[in-house]
């Protein structure tokens, strides 16, 4: 346990953490790869799967406390939608969590790739005129939001992640949410979602609390800077940041499962 791999982590969990509080999501779909294949790169012991999605779980935890935070204002969350994919995505994060500890190491990799390429492609299907839609206005059809989010959570909880990378195209394509209302009100269900994960991974002896505390203390950090910078750019923009990385992360599960 050297600087170096003090370093490395923390810089993983800052890098994760700032992207997600700009584009609306836990961070796992980012930082599950990054803990994966850069500890190697650096000469340090590489985690397993299982100690991956534990720490991420933990970690998503008290990003999303950051983000959601930073959008308390402006009118961007939307409650009824946080209460019905919330309370939908706990249960099945709590169920796809506890679950994970009888899969094999590439069983819980399946279920990571299968889940980013689902989202890589919701995130190219085009998304006109959402934007256009005044935030008091929106209206969505809530057990289909309930439904999706169950789902969503099961799988999620699996790999340890809150399920954001999926929460996000589903609400843009799927609920027609608008992107800002998104990005805010994904996070604060994420952090729901976070609950079950967490408490499942820690039951089941699949965190590595040294390297979970320190991507928490980068989290805590970056997640608030990242969601102030994500107020000010374009949505669209946005909407192709998130795009570019849930397809590049999918197309690096692949590669190594395929």
């Amino acid at each position: 346990m050297d600087l170096t791999f003090l370093f490395v982590i923390f810089l993983i969990g800052f890098i994760g953490s700032y992207i997600s509080g700009m584009v609306g999501i836990g961070g796992s779909i980012i930082k599950y790869p990054m803990l994966l294949y850069i500890p190697p790169l650096f000469g340090l012991a590489a985690f397993s799967a299982h100690e991956v999605s534990g720490i991420s779980a933990v970690q998503v935890f008290f990003a999303t406390i950051g983000g959601v935070w930073a959008y308390r204002k402006g009118g961007y969350l939307n409650k009824p939608l946080i209460i019905y994919m919330g309370s939908a995505i706990l249960i099945g994060s709590i169920i796809g969590s506890y679950g994970s500890r009888f899969m094999t190491e590439g069983g819980i990799n399946l279920v990571y790739g299968v889940l980013a390429l689902i989202a890589a492609v919701m995130m190219f299907v085009p998304k006109k005129g959402l934007d256009d839609i005044p935030l008091d206005q929106v209206k969505f059809n809530k057990w289909l939001a309930a439904f999706f989010a169950l789902i969503v959570g099961i799988g999620a909880g699996i790999v340890g992640a809150a399920g954001a990378f999926l929460l996000v195209p589903i609400m843009l394509v799927v609920l027609k949410i608008p992107t800002r209302m998104t990005i805010a009100t994904s996070l604060a269900i994420t952090f729901i979602s976070s609950i079950g994960s967490t408490a499942g991974k820690l039951a089941t002896g699949q965190v590595d609390y040294i390297p979970a505390a320190i991507m928490i203390i980068a989290s805590l950090i970056a997640s608030p800077l990242g969601a102030a910078a994500g107020k000010r750019v374009n949505t669209k923009i946005l909407q192709v940041i998130l795009s570019v990385l849930i397809l590049a992360t999918s197309i690096k599960i692949w590669m190594d499962i395929l």
